[in-house]
């Protein structure tokens, strides 16, 4: 006798289930674009959707609390000159967002707490390199403001924010770039491309340290890099069958597991918790999603169950698990956007009898702290990610945080940047009147004052005099006029004089013709 041994898993019994339509986001025109794109990002603070719009692209972005019918006049983002292609949250920053567009510009937004009150068009920064199209923004796990974008020039620049300036470009693609994503700690890349290769690439070395074919269909394939460093791929077979498979760095060329799941024509997205280490397939068109779990056991991929619904997808958002609600033991949540203009929200329940916190369905998380700064990245250090526990649940603790761009001189030589360090006269002069009085030099440093910011000081001077000699020139035309007004009678209606103010009837008049004073 054979006994089919059933596998233990805590996420054998997770469900999905759709939350009401009035808890949802209704009558959103989603973007028709026909990019490949999710054309949805959601953070604990907010949902950000690529909409239609007219003489340019635009994107919305919602509280989470204003659910419900959406205005047809809500406020947008809408500074670009064409079609925005997609958008991504920053994961250190919950207020700024990064949107690529058929403009071939990045622009980077800071969204105030609340949302929109007007459409918004000024962004923080510009962020102009691409010759065509840009049609991926992502961002780096650990490194502050740090950008990574792809255009169809198959190019890939690599940004600080921060200053507005490329630190990196790579130029290994001979195609369109399909989808990139960076491993755990941000030291390496991975990418797809239209030639039907991966690539695993060290960006600050700018080399490829291996590459592959991954699938044999023609349409366009998805690649992620999990936790442990193991890849997982969607794409297409030579018989056009969406298929997904893992693989290793190591051997890219030999997948460990390759299966085929049906015959729809919609690109496969990959969104992945690497707590929990699931993976969640989401097809563009399907009206399912598809969930397995990556163990290291054979089959290494386990199918677990599909959420069924009974409308197609044009794209979905996924919620990073600070924002997940874990009294109730949700492991994910998803935002479809529909054909119809609706956003449905999506809980995955791992379904648990006990209120307390579950410590095993919740370990410690990637918070929104960042570990290096783009200067540490790009010398060549790596970290793991900061993370946070989820007991009590996630409260964002800190106000918007504003994103401050300084654009760095490229023309200052380092002459004139030595001549601004060096103390003004009237420091020096101050610093040996010290020396005479017994006071030491270091006790009270003076501040370096560069000679462009003193001669924006003594203009700004200047304007203020000028402004001053204005308003008692004034003064005196208006006392002047007065004077005038009080010696002469009253004048004419018919003639009134060209530079008079109109005159106020003097209440008197009115008690000896029987008028009231308000009339005339």
């Amino acid at each position: 006798m054979s006994f089919r041994v059933v596998r233990s898993s805590k996420f054998r019994h997770v469900y999905g289930q759709a939350l009401k339509r009035e808890q949802c986001y209704d009558n959103i025109r989603v973007s028709k674009s026909s990019w490949d794109s999710t054309f949805c990002a959601v953070n604990p603070k907010f949902l950000a959707i690529i909409v239609e719009s007219a003489g340019g692209g635009a994107f919305i972005v919602l509280p989470h609390n204003k659910v419900g019918r959406i205005p047809a006049d809500h406020p947008l983002v809408g500074g670009h000159k064409g079609p925005v292609l997609d958008i991504a949250w920053c994961p250190h920053n919950d207020n700024v967002i990064a949107s690529g567009s058929e403009d071939c510009v990045v622009k980077v937004w800071q969204i105030p707490d609340g949302g929109l009150s007007r459409t918004l068009t000024e962004p923080v920064v510009d962020l102009v390199y691409h010759q065509r199209r840009v049609g991926l923004v992502l961002w780096h796990p650990t490194a502050q403001n740090v950008l990574l974008t792809a255009g169809s020039d198959n190019q890939i620049a690599i940004w600080n924010v921060g200053t507005g300036e490329v630190l990196i470009t790579l130029d290994c693609h001979p195609d369109l770039i399909y989808s990139a994503c960076w491993n755990w700690t941000g030291s390496k890349l991975l990418t797809t491309c239209r030639d039907k290769k991966i690539r695993i690439i060290d960006p600050r070395k700018g080399e490829v340290e291996s590459e592959a074919i991954a699938h044999e269909g023609s349409k366009a394939s998805r690649a992620i890099f999990l936790k442990h460093g193991l890849v997982f791929t969607t794409g297409f077979s030579r018989m056009s069958e969406r298929q997904y498979s893992l693989r290793t760095p190591d051997a890219l060329a030999e997948p460990i597991v390759t299966v085929e799941i049906d015959t729809s024509n919609g690109v496969m997205f990959p969104l992945y918790d690497p707590d929990t280490n699931l993976v969640y397939l989401c097809g563009k068109g399907d009206s399912v999603i598809r969930y397995f779990e990556v163990t290291p056991e054979p089959p290494f991929v386990h199918y677990i169950n599909t959420f069924q619904t009974p409308d197609p997808q044009r794209g979905i958002g996924m919620m990073p698990k600070r924002g997940c609600d874990v009294a109730t033991c949700e492991i994910a949540k998803f935002y479809r956007l529909n054909n119809s203009g609706l956003c449905q929200v999506v809980s995955m329940t791992v379904p648990r009898k006990s209120e307390l916190f579950q410590e095993d369905l919740y370990p410690d998380t990637l918070s929104d702290e960042a570990s290096l700064t783009a200067d540490e990245w790009l010398q060549g250090e790596d970290a793991e990610p900061c993370t946070m526990s989820l007991k009590g649940g996630y409260v964002s603790g800190r106000a918007a945080t504003q994103l401050h761009v300084t654009k760095k001189n490229a023309l200052a030589t380092t002459k004139d940047r030595d001549k601004d360090r060096s103390p003004t006269p009237a420091a020096k002069l101050d610093r040996h009147a010290d020396s005479h009085s017994g006071t030491p030099a270091s006790a009270t440093p003076p501040p370096a004052v560069s000679a462009a910011v003193e001669k924006q000081l003594s203009d700004l001077v200047d304007e203020i005099r000028k402004l001053k000699s204005v308003i008692v020139k004034q003064e005196n035309r208006i006392r002047a006029l007065e004077a005038v007004m009080k010696a002469s009678p009253l004048p004419q209606p018919a003639s009134p004089p060209p530079c008079a103010a109109p005159l106020v009837p003097d209440a008197t008049n009115h008690e000896t013709d029987g008028m009231a004073p308000d009339e005339v």
